[in-house]
């Protein structure tokens, strides 16, 4: 009988041998709205084995706009964003809190949360007992939270001197995402995911020492919560992050979603395969707007000879967004299945 995506999933995550390499494709409004026949033969191809749980948030009265259109969004936290782009998110221009000081101002979002917390628990419950898919929720994003509401340039100055206030205001963001997840833990999803980008092109964002003493408590708050509850723990991180997978490694992320072009994939396959789940992803810089598919083609060669084992370990994964190239994305999947294919008939 063959697995299921949540057998799948679950076996790749374990090392177990998955009856074939697990799939998740990302993609923006952008990608449907512009591209819609290739997302439907995508998802038709190539459907993803992660699902998400049903949807039991409560309405903001903060919220004003819509992320994903031209102008402005006001989210559930007040963070001001300006669109410029279609089927794109926006950037904050404009900080919600201009001087730390007052960080006491800004209220988390505790009004969202399930207002009756069973019935929402077995709302989520039966979606996950109706699909055969791996379904993850989340997620705490404690960092980009802090940047949305203070600008980026405030926030990275901010975390140079904490006790000017960052430490207090990153410890109720935290506080609100602990709530979020204790919610979480508590219902059949398989896993709970969090993310922050913490990468630049070729280095980490803030110094790794400053990383460790703010963010890495939060991180494995997020993970002991997750595994004491039999949950598994994702993570996503953009950018040049391998000063800390060992970190991540150490606090028990099960799968991380990075941007392993921007990283010597030598060196994180050396340390690192067989410890954790790569869960994707191929380069969106170069390879995916690409016109030649072969570049597709070959990037997932370059992954595969590096991270692939049939026992698992790996997530074909990968963000199809502005700027991307329909039939290069296709080739993607398309070589990821062949690379399982070859595979399958040197070990058959």
């Amino acid at each position: 009988m063959p697995q299921t995506s949540r057998e799948i999933m679950t076996r790749c995550l374990k090392f177990e041998h998955p009856e074939r390499m697990p799939r998740d494709l990302w993609a923006l409004p952008w990608a449907d709205w512009t591209f819609p026949e290739t997302m439907a033969r995508l998802r038709g191809r190539f459907p993803s084995d992660i699902g998400g749980p049903a949807y039991v948030y409560q309405p903001s009265p903060r919220v004003q706009g819509d992320p994903y259109r031209i102008g402005t969004y006001v989210d559930e936290w007040g963070a001001i964003f300006t669109n410029i782009q279609a089927g794109m998110i926006g950037e904050v221009r404009t900080p919600a809190l201009a001087d730390i000081k007052d960080w006491r101002q800004i209220t988390p979002p505790y009004e969202i949360l399930p207002e009756d917390p069973l019935k929402a628990r077995d709302a989520v419950n039966r979606s996950c007992a109706a699909s055969e898919k791996f379904i993850l929720a989340g997620c705490p994003r404690p960092w980009e939270r802090y940047q949305f509401l203070r600008g980026s340039e405030n926030a990275m100055l901010d975390i140079m001197e904490p006790e000017c206030g960052a430490e207090g205001f990153l410890q109720a963001i935290h506080n609100f995402y602990l709530t979020e997840m204790e919610f979480w833990v508590t219902t059949d999803v398989d896993a709970i995911a969090f993310m922050d980008d913490w990468g630049a092109q070729n280095q980490l964002l803030i110094p790794p020492r400053i990383w460790r003493e703010l963010f890495k408590p939060l991180y494995k708050d997020y993970c002991d919560l997750a595994h004491s509850n039999g949950k598994f723990i994702f993570m996503h991180s953009d950018g040049h992050i391998s000063e800390i997978y060992e970190d991540l490694v150490e606090i028990g992320v099960d799968a991380i979603n990075s941007q392993l072009f921007c990283m010597d994939m030598a060196d994180l396959s050396h340390r690192f395969k067989g410890k954790i789940a790569f869960w994707g992803e191929i380069d969106r810089q170069h390879v995916i707007p690409s016109p030649d598919p072969q570049m597709g083609r070959n990037a997932v060669r370059e992954v595969a000879r590096h991270f692939y084992d049939p026992a698992g370990g790996v997530i074909a994964q990968f963000e199809f967004s502005a700027g991307g190239n329909p039939d290069t994305v296709l080739a993607i999947f398309e070589e990821w299945e062949a690379v399982q294919a070859e595979a399958g008939r040197q070990t058959g």
